[in-house]
C-alpha cells in the first residue's frame, strides 16, 4: 500500500494530488494545508471524479493534521508563498525558508522514513534547507525543478521543430532560476536525431532562452506562478519513486564532489527509483557547459547564504 503526502493544496500541490489520483500511482493521497477547509474540499471534489475518471486511490484532505500524513512513503512539499508577476524565485527565500522548515520537521515526526520531494521555490535553496535542518541521507531529499525545466524545454524544442514533445528528449541542468538553469541544447535529440542538425543556431539558442524564462513568462500571463506543470512534474518524480522506475530525471540532488561541487543541492540527472536519489549521472561536459555550470553554482550558493543571514540554518 503506497501512500503520499502532499502538503499545500493551493494550485500546484492540488494538481499534484490529482495527478497522483489520476494515474493510481499511489492507493491513499493525503493533502494537507493551513488554510480550514480547502484541502478537505479539494480533496471531495476530487474524489467525486473517481467513478467518472475511474480511478481507485483515495484521497484525503485534512487542516494542519499532521498524524493523518503518517507512514507516507514520498511526501511532497509545494508549501509557501507563490510568484507574482517580476518576482525572482530567490525573493521569496525570507518567507518560504520558515513554512518549509516547520512543515519538514512535522511531516518526520509521523513519517521517519519518507522520502521528500521538494517544490516550494527558491527550490534549490528550499532542497538544501530541509537537507540541512533534517539531517535525512541525501538520497531522500530531491528538488523537482529539473523535471519542469526539462519538460519546458522539450516544449519549446516540440514547437520549433513541429513535433509531438513526446519524440523529444532534452535536458536542463544546473539551477532552477530564469538566469541559473541551463538548456542542454548540444544533447537534445529529435527521435536519435541531434536537434542541433534540424534547426538553426539561432532558432535553437531561441529555444534556450524561451526555456529559461518559461516560468517566468506564464506568471506574466496569469499574474501567479504555472501550477499545471509543475504540480505534473512533482508526481512524475513520486512516481519513478513509488513504482521503483528508476528514471533518469534531472533533479536538484546533493552533491559530494560530482561535477567538482559540494556542500550545494542542484540540478544535475539523477537515477530516481524507490530509494530516492540511486545515483548522479556524471555527464561529459563542455569546457563551455563546465563554465556555464560553475556559475550557476556560485548563484546558488549565493542564495543559499541568505538562509544564515535570516537564521534558518
Amino acid at each position: 500500500m503506497a501512500k503520499v503526502t502532499v502538503v499545500g493544496a493551493g494550485n500546484v500541490g492540488a494538481t499534484c494530488a490529482n495527478v497522483l489520483a489520476f494515474h493510481e500511482i499511489a492507493d491513499e493521497v493525503v493533502m494537507l494545508d493551513v488554510k480550514e477547509g480547502v484541502s478537505e474540499g479539494k480533496a471531495m471534489d476530487m474524489m467525486q471524479t473517481a467513478q467518472l475518471l475511474g480511478f481507485d486511490t483515495k484521497v484525503v484532505g485534512c487542516t494542519n493534521d499532521y498524524a493523518k500524513t503518517a507512514n507516507s512513503d514520498v511526501v511532497v512539499i509545494t508549501s509557501g508563498i507563490p510568484r507574482k508577476p517580476g518576482m525572482t524565485r530567490e525573493e521569496l527565500i525570507g518567507v518560504n525558508a520558515g513554512i518549509v522548515k516547520s512543515v519538514a520537521g512535522n511531516i518526520l515526526q509521523y513519517s521517519p522514513n519518507a522520502i521528500i520531494v521538494v517544490i516550494s521555490n527558491p527550490m534549490d535553496t528550499m532542497t538544501y534547507l530541509s537537507l540541512k535542518s533534517l539531517g535525512l541521507p541525501k538520497n531522500r531529499i530531491i528538488g523537482m525543478g529539473g523535471a519542469l525545466d526539462s519538460s519546458r524545454f522539450k516544449y519549446f524544442l516540440s514547437q520549433a521543430l513541429g513535433c509531438n514533445a513526446n519524440d523529444v528528449e532534452g535536458m536542463v541542468i544546473g539551477g532552477h532560476g530564469d538566469t541559473t538553469m541551463i538548456p542542454l541544447a548540444r544533447l537534445a535529440t529529435y527521435k536519435g536525431i541531434p536537434v542541433s542538425t534540424l534547426l538553426s543556431a539561432e532558432k535553437l539558442q531561441e529555444v534556450v532562452n524561451s526555456t529559461m524564462v518559461g516560468g517566468a513568462t506564464l506568471t506574466k500571463l496569469l499574474g501567479t506562478s504555472a501550477w499545471y506543470a509543475p504540480g505534473a512534474a512533482g508526481a512524475f518524480v513520486v512516481e519513478s519513486i513509488i513504482r521503483d522506475q528508476k528514471k533518469m530525471i534531472p533533479s536538484c540532488v546533493a552533491l559530494e564532489g560530482e561535477y567538482g561541487q559540494e556542500d550545494i543541492c542542484i540540478g544535475v540527472p539523477a537515477i530516481i527509483g524507490r530509494n530516492g536519489v540511486e545515483k548522479v549521472v556524471e555527464l561529459d561536459l563542455t569546457a563551455e557547459e563546465k563554465e556555464l555550470f560553475e556559475k550557476s553554482a556560485a548563484a546558488v550558493r549565493k542564495t543559499n547564504s541568505v538562509l544564515k543571514e535570516i537564521n534558518a540554518l
